[in-house]
């Protein structure tokens, strides 16, 4: 399989995972279905939009019509789907930290694709990780995951930082892709099953 397949994979499988968990938030606040389609939308495709931009080059989105199919395809799968995936109450942080660390590894390769140094690739592997989550908790009126107590962009930086070892050490580019997918999916799910989170600013009141 070409390295060309292989991000587009990760990139349809992190469109998908990250459209549900917007489309799942929206549901819980009795979006209609256009309004839970855009949530999925902007979730899906925020991160990478504004990623673009800083790149100096057109959103990935414009230029092809599959994203917003993806995005219908997870709008339905969510409807077809609906009483079992309330069921499952963590189905929302499932969705988000697969998508999350899926498009971690995206930002990444665009980054060196676009001839950018490593340092700007970890940044712009956060932003497209997480700045769709952003967009979408502020379109459902919620503090934006990443500003609150859990670890979440600190988990994109250091799948960033496992894709550069892997990187300068020559190794394959599906295990260094695997490898940082795993890192960030780990340190998510460690920091929220063992309540890990950075030391809050105190106020003068405190």
């Amino acid at each position: 399989m070409s390295n060309i397949n292989i991000s587009f994979i990760l990139e349809a499988l992190g469109t998908f995972a990250f459209a549900i968990s917007g489309i799942r938030l929206a549901a819980q606040k009795d979006f209609d279905l256009f309004g839970a389609f855009v949530v999925g939308f902007v979730t899906a495709v925020g991160g990478g939009t504004i990623r673009d931009l800083l790149l100096d080059t057109r959103p990935f989105w414009m230029t092809d019509s599959i994203y917003l199919i993806w995005t219908l395809t997870a709008l339905l799968f969510v409807i077809l789907f609906r009483k079992y995936l309330i069921k499952m109450n963590n189905t929302f942080f499932i969705f988000d930290t697969i998508g999350l660390a899926l498009f971690t590894v995206v930002g990444i390769e665009k980054s060196l694709i676009a001839e950018f140094p490593f340092w700007v690739a970890i940044i712009m592997g956060t932003i497209t990780g997480v700045a769709g989550g952003i967009m979408r908790d502020i379109c459902i009126n919620e503090i934006p995951l990443i500003f609150r107590k859990e670890i979440y962009a600190l988990a994109c930086i250091f799948g960033g930082i496992c894709y550069h070892v892997c990187h300068i050490n020559g190794l394959d580019q599906m295990f260094t892709q695997i490898a940082t997918c795993s890192t960030v999916l780990v340190i998510r799910i460690l920091a929220v099953k063992l309540k890990i989170s950075l030391p809050k600013i105190k106020g003068e009141n405190a």
